[in-house]
């Protein structure tokens, strides 16, 4: 029964993951194919290099909002075990990076990404993973690396605290979509943003004796 129920829930993640909901807001309310701005990618930030602000906010709701469902149904709901979590939480990233609505292309699977672990009950892998993310965000550029470092940061805590390890396969798979969705942009290596080096600068020549 329980394999029948993770088959089911993991499909309903992977179709429900899989709308393009930031191409169809960005069509709706903008009147505008947002793959043909920035990177070309079918996901919400560029619903906002579209030159929409509120639509943009939508959008990462909503791709956010559709990895949450079927992971919440399957813990609180069926009692699935965690091994099952790990399946149709990867189904919802997967359907994100992969949409059969989009030729079998997608997102770079972040938002959804953020659904899946925020449904979880275990609060430590999004705690970990919203926490690396602005940590890297303040620190990194470029956005590729933002996201790699971000999740590997993420990662090794979880490996450190001795979290589950079906919270660390979980996470492992999200990495290894977040690389191959962005590999094309990890050519340039990462580097520290000026703001952030003028800062320390700044805090280094305070702390010098006069």
């Amino acid at each position: 029964m329980d394999i029948v129920l993770t088959v089911v829930l993991a499909a309903g993640a992977f179709l429900l993951g899989s709308v393009p909901f930031s191409v169809i807001v960005g069509r709706v309310f903008l009147r505008k194919d947002i793959q043909d701005y920035g990177d070309g990618n079918p996901g919400a930030f560029n619903v906002f290099r579209a030159g929409g602000q509120k639509t943009g906010v939508l959008a990462v709701v909503l791709d956010v909002a559709k990895g949450i469902p079927f992971v919440w149904l399957a813990h609180s709901q069926f009692g699935l075990p965690h091994l099952s979590l790990v399946v149709i939480g990867m189904g919802a990233v997967l359907g994100h990076a992969f949409s059969p609505f989009l030729h079998w292309h997608g997102g770079k699977a972040v938002a959804v990404s953020f659904g899946v672990l925020l449904a979880l009950p275990q609060h430590e892998a999004i705690l970990a993973f919203v926490t690396a993310f602005f940590l890297c965000f303040l620190v990194i550029a470029p956005d590729a690396w933002i996201v790699i470092l971000g999740a590997s940061t993420a990662l090794g805590y979880l490996i450190l605290t001795r979290q589950p390890a079906w919270l660390i396969i979980l996470l492992c798979g999200i990495l290894v979509v977040f690389i191959y969705r962005h590999f094309e942009d990890l050519h340039t290596l990462p580097r520290l943003r000026g703001r952030f080096i003028r800062w320390l600068q700044s805090r280094l020549r305070g702390s010098t004796p006069v």
